[in-house]
């Protein structure tokens, strides 16, 4: 039986599940890599039901290699019918590898639309990175990144380094905040100098998810500027300083996710970006784990100090 990965007590473990056949709408997807997100790391505490795992490529059943924008919307409500599917009011449901199974597996149905299908330069084995890297993409258009513009980054994890590769195909001058050597390390082989101590972005990305990133982030815009809210706050509330915020007159752009807009999928960017640049995967997945060491996979995966940025798992 095919496998896959659920967390009991906070433990991934592996499973047998069972495997249905594809619907008219959907697609079989033969696993080939899947990557650890920080919020895998904070779900596994959920203990939920399902599969984990968003970021994940395979191959189709007649053997082409894709990629997986893991959104299920319902294609109908005002926001999926605008491009926002990504604020489908099917909410966390419409979130594969969270509100039903994920990538953290032998196999995977998806629907057909959540299909990005590889050009031959990216391999299946590296373009779990696509997931993250339009979150960036997303992102950086949100906070309209613009060519010559100065922009900082607040932390040098998985979506910090995504966030410094999108904001570099915009074409800003980027800079780099990171708590750990391995970090400031990969921020440098993808052309980012290192932060300087000044109030003088035209564009922040937060992307360190804590209280004093924020504040950090908010000190270093210039008036006027923006800050981009790229990270996930998982204690649910920060202290905001307002009257920083509101005296220089600070835009704080929330961004989740990915959408499309003018026709073209964020995903389908990222896409393109990892395939013209091999540098970016080969920087950013430093460790690679079959799917029987998920266990051990996730401990490298917390342990930043040790030098992981983004652990991959290979069924």
């Amino acid at each position: 039986m095919p496998r896959a990965v659920r967390c009991f007590e906070g433990v991934p473990t592996i499973v047998d599940v069972d495997a249905p056949p594809p619907t008219d709408e959907h697609v079989r997807v033969r696993v080939v890599s899947a990557g650890i997100c920080g919020s895998d790391l904070h779900l596994a505490s959920w203990n939920l039901r399902s599969t984990l795992g968003h970021e994940f490529a395979g191959l189709l059943d007649d053997g082409r290699p894709v990629a997986v924008e893991p959104v299920d919307a319902c294609g109908e409500c005002d926001a999926c019918r605008a491009d926002d599917y990504h604020l489908c009011v099917r909410g966390v449901r419409a979130l594969i590898g969270v509100g039903r199974d994920g990538g953290m597996a032998d196999q995977c149905n998806v629907p057909v639309t959540s299909i990005a299908p590889l050009p031959r330069a990216l391999d299946p084995r590296d373009a779990c990175l696509a997931e993250p890297l339009a979150v960036a993409v997303h992102g950086t258009r949100r906070g309209d990144v613009q060519p010559t513009q100065r922009v900082a980054i607040i932390g040098g994890g998985t979506i910090g380094q995504c966030a410094l590769v999108a904001a570099t195909a915009r074409g800003a001058q980027v800079d780099v905040a990171a708590r750990h050597d391995r970090q400031r390390e990969v921020a440098q082989r993808l052309g980012a100098r290192s932060l300087e101590p000044t109030d003088g972005y035209d564009v922040v990305i937060e992307a360190a998810g804590t209280g004093d990133a924020l504040a950090d982030a908010i000190n270093r815009c210039k008036p006027g500027g923006a800050v981009v809210l790229l990270a996930t706050y998982w204690d649910g509330h920060i202290d905001l300083p307002a009257m920083e915020t509101t005296l220089r007159e600070i835009r704080l752009v929330p961004a989740s996710l990915y959408n499309r807009a003018n026709g073209i999928r964020d995903f389908d960017v990222a896409v393109d970006l990892l395939s013209q640049n091999p540098e970016i995967t080969r920087a950013i997945i430093t460790h690679r784990f079959p799917l029987d060491a998920v266990a051990e996979a996730f401990d490298t995966a917390r342990d930043r100090q040790a030098g992981a940025i983004k652990v991959v798992l290979e069924p």
